[in-house]
């Protein structure tokens, strides 16, 4: 059997390219999204069959995340690595947000990782597997008022804090943080800035791969990446 992934926001972006490239290594995929259309179209356009599982959800709830996690590994029987990618951000700064947006947005993009390690460790520690956190170059670097940022902070601590826990269990833990990618999150952000250069989701999926793809013993723990000419 290969390796079996979970993950969750896959149905765009960054998440979507990630789900390619490991099917096309021949690894079974289960990609988890709030959007049931956008999950229908990666799958027709996947054309995996049985090799992908499409699970609409949200990230940031408890029961949605379980029954993720279960049906993956009822399909499968295993789970050996899961990215937490799903994430977004608001325009503006928090003096413009809604508390309500705000809320929300800290439960997908803190929450979010911490239920879907937490609901996973047990299979992980069995298959002696891989935890990918998605953060960003925000969580390397503060921006007046982004509270964004403020959750890819708390999402880089998150990934630390696992792999000092789950370490000597034998299950690697890597952060990924991506400088400006052009992806569907931007959509909500008035499209993306047209004076930056920007990386494509299949470079960060490649990064991602890399991190899964290294042998036994061998744990990634950081990667920044940021298209060359990006200085923030």
């Amino acid at each position: 059997m290969e390796r079996v992934t979970l993950i969750t926001g896959g149905s765009s972006g960054i998440g979507a390219a990630t789900a390619r490239a490991l099917l096309a290594q021949g690894h079974p995929v289960a990609v988890t999204g709030r959007d049931a259309g956008r999950l229908a179209a990666l799958a027709a356009s996947a054309d995996a069959g049985q090799q992908l599982l499409t699970l609409p959800g949200d990230a940031a709830d408890e029961n949605d995340v379980a029954s993720a996690v279960h049906r993956t590994v009822e399909r499968w029987g295993r789970l050996d690595t899961v990215i937490a990618n799903a994430g977004y951000s608001l325009p503006g700064t928090l003096e413009d947000h809604d508390p309500q947006a705000m809320r929300a947005m800290v439960l997908t993009n803190v929450l979010g990782p911490a239920l879907l390690v937490r609901e996973t460790l047990p299979h992980l520690r069995a298959s002696r597997g891989r935890i990918v956190v998605v953060g960003s170059v925000a969580g390397v670097r503060n921006t007046p008022g982004n509270l964004y940022s403020v959750t890819k902070w708390a999402a880089h601590a998150l990934a630390e804090n696992v792999r000092q826990l789950v370490t000597q269990d034998h299950v690697g833990v890597t952060l990924v943080a991506p400088g400006v990618v052009d992806t569907p999150f931007w959509d909500e952000r008035g499209g993306t800035p047209q004076a930056s250069p920007v990386l494509t989701p299949e470079q960060i999926a490649d990064v991602i791969v890399f991190a899964v793809n290294q042998p036994e013993g061998v744990d990634v723990n950081q990667l920044v990446v940021r298209p060359r000419g990006q200085n923030g």
